[in-house]
């Protein structure tokens, strides 16, 4: 699709579907499991959420200008989901150390630990797609990779004419990086690429370790 049908570079509608669908599981399990501890924290991220997708849907950057205070703003919500996305899996940890609120429930913890890691996977995912070249609409100007460098661009000749990274493409390469815990076939370019990586890598890491470790002393 060509850059000038999408004012930001391409269709926004694959992110604002993706943190959609997520916004409506954290908001069911929270009512499915009203208990203290990690999804008992304020209803915040949910707002944060479909305040973003309100954004991606229904802003019109026609111009320059538009283009920036869109990307600020964005800039802004992503970077609350993250400090979101960070202090949830801090208290998971915490519960899982101190067997607080879901920490002795093999079920809830399972739960919990998983809407954890996707909330993580999703954040990361729609970071990666706003720092790569600039954002969306930077990279429509682009002829060589900034930040990540996929498999089409160390390979062109596998990718078609003009090809350029999507939403959905960093969003595989959020969970890839976080299942693998290690850049797979997508190698970070620049050192904040290669940091926010390392970021996330660490989490899922953690999360995995102590939820699995966890819910198989609870199961026995």
């Amino acid at each position: 699709m060509a850059a000038d049908e999408h004012p930001i570079g391409e269709s926004r509608w694959p992110p604002a579907l993706v943190v959609l669908g997520f916004m409506v599981l954290n908001v069911s399990v929270r009512i499915w499991w009203p208990r203290d501890g990690v999804l008992d924290i304020p209803w915040l991220m949910p707002l944060l959420e479909a305040a973003l997708v309100v954004l991606l849907v229904t802003s019109d950057p026609s111009g320059p200008a538009e283009r920036r205070r869109l990307r600020r703003i964005t800039i802004v919500l992503v970077g609350l989901l993250v400090i979101g996305a960070l202090w949830a899996t801090g208290l998971l940890i915490h519960d899982l150390i101190t067997g607080e609120g879901n920490a002795n429930d093999p079920s809830e913890l399972l739960a919990s630990g998983a809407l954890v890691w996707v909330g993580n996977n999703v954040v990361f995912a729609v970071v990666y797609w706003l720092m790569d070249g600039g954002g969306p609409f930077a990279r429509t100007r682009l002829t060589v990779p900034v930040d990540f460098a996929f498999t089409q661009h160390i390979n062109p000749e596998i990718g078609r004419p003009g090809w350029r990274p999507l939403f959905l493409d960093y969003l595989h390469l959020g969970f890839t990086n976080a299942t693998a815990f290690s850049p797979t076939d997508v190698m970070p370019l620049s050192l904040r690429a290669k940091y926010a990586m390392l970021v996330q890598a660490t989490i899922a890491l953690a999360l995995f370790a102590l939820v699995v470790a966890r819910a198989v002393n609870v199961f026995q």
